[in-house]
């Protein structure tokens, strides 16, 4: 509510400086939530061609290989205190031509509203508060998003409502940012390397040790190798797994050893990626991997990769969604993860069906194993 009155205070503002606005051809994207929100966002960027972002911090990494981004500000940064609200309000209220707001909570919306933009276009979602309707009066056009819309369509409809996801791809970096060393472990000859993800970020939406040893035990008459990717705060998910089930031979641990701006390509190296709703897996995604997710609480006609994947969980389990994200359920971690035989059979069909698989049997049969 505290945005509404800064709106009302810098009113006077904008309209005296609206009488000295040009034009400039710029676009300002806004979208500060984390890295799968960001991936999901790059359909827009790219199909924007170039553009300024208002973005986190934590997905600087990312944003500072892209091509399709000109300048980045960060969120954090300017909403520090008040003072810093008002000047950054102020330095963007006549730069841009054109404003999307992909992220409409509250302080996004006061930035974007501040805006003398010719064309403001911003989405709202089920978390819309009656107090907003001052920053949507702003706007140009709205583009109103459901719990069963799907985040990256409706994103690239603030542009163009004509458009879905198909028309245009998403990146993780443009171009593919490759690091000039990286774990030799990555090449490993005659496996099937398999990316996962052992923490989704949120203790509620991570899958728990079980379903993980189930998955590696059905899938144990394969030559499948897992590497653990992963944040060095979530090398405690891995010793969850540890101290259930001991070292698991094929494992390879990453966690901690990539940074954020080498995992894209890393992951690129995979043949399958397994993982529930988490950044890694839209990373994935973005570089063209197929996937499996284990969607638990997650709304996948929402939100979920859009490539080669197979989608692993229950719909009557479904209560956490993008804008209503979930820490705490009334189910365990177990029961909202839980694999049945059929789908540890379709994953591993899923795995058999890779095209990597059908290089390896070909190579056997070549040599004579």
């Amino acid at each position: 509510m505290s945005y509404v009155f800064l709106l009302i205070l810098l009113f006077p503002v904008k309209i005296i400086r609206k009488l000295f606005r040009k034009d400039t051809g710029k676009n300002l994207v806004i979208q500060t939530a984390k890295i799968g929100d960001f991936i999901n966002a790059t359909p827009l960027l790219a199909y924007l061609q170039k553009s300024d972002v208002l973005i986190s911090r934590s997905v600087n990494a990312l944003a500072k290989h892209d091509d399709t981004i000109n300048e980045i500000f960060f969120i954090e940064q300017h909403k520090r205190n008040l003072w810093r609200k008002l000047r950054f309000a102020c330095m963007i209220m006549n730069r841009y031509d054109n404003v999307y707001l992909l992220q409409p909570n509250s302080v996004n919306l006061f930035f974007a509203a501040t805006c003398n933009a010719k064309n403001k276009q911003f989405l709202s979602t089920y978390t819309r508060r009656w107090y907003h309707g001052i920053f949507y009066a702003t706007a140009d056009g709205i583009v109103t998003h459901g719990k069963k819309t799907l985040s990256v369509t409706n994103y690239l409809q603030l542009a163009d409502r004509s458009l879905s996801w198909q028309d245009s791809p998403k990146h993780a970096t443009r171009p593919l940012f490759k690091p000039t060393a990286y774990p030799e472990i990555l090449d490993k000859p005659g496996v099937i390397r398999i990316g996962i993800s052992v923490s989704a970020g949120n203790k509620a939406k991570t899958v728990p040790p079980v379903i993980w040893k189930r998955i590696v035990d059905h899938l144990a008459p394969l030559p499948c190798e897992f590497y653990v990717f992963g944040a060095p705060n979530e090398q405690s998910w891995m010793d969850d797994i540890t101290r259930a089930y001991g070292e698991i031979p094929n494992f390879v641990n990453l966690i901690g050893k990539l940074s954020l701006e080498e995992v894209p390509w890393a992951i690129s190296k995979m043949d399958c990626y397994i993982a529930s709703d988490s950044g890694n897996i839209y990373i994935a995604d973005a570089v063209g991997v197929p996937i499996v997710m284990l969607f638990g609480p997650c709304c996948h006609y929402e939100q979920r990769p859009l490539g080669k994947v197979l989608l692993v969980g229950d719909d009557q389990n479904i209560c956490s969604y993008v804008f209503e994200t979930r820490y705490y359920f009334s189910q365990a971690r177990d029961e909202l993860f839980a694999v049945t035989d059929s789908d540890l059979n379709k994953l591993q069909q899923f795995i058999l069906e890779l095209p990597k698989l059908n290089t390896l049997t070909a190579v056997s049969d070549t040599q004579g194993h």
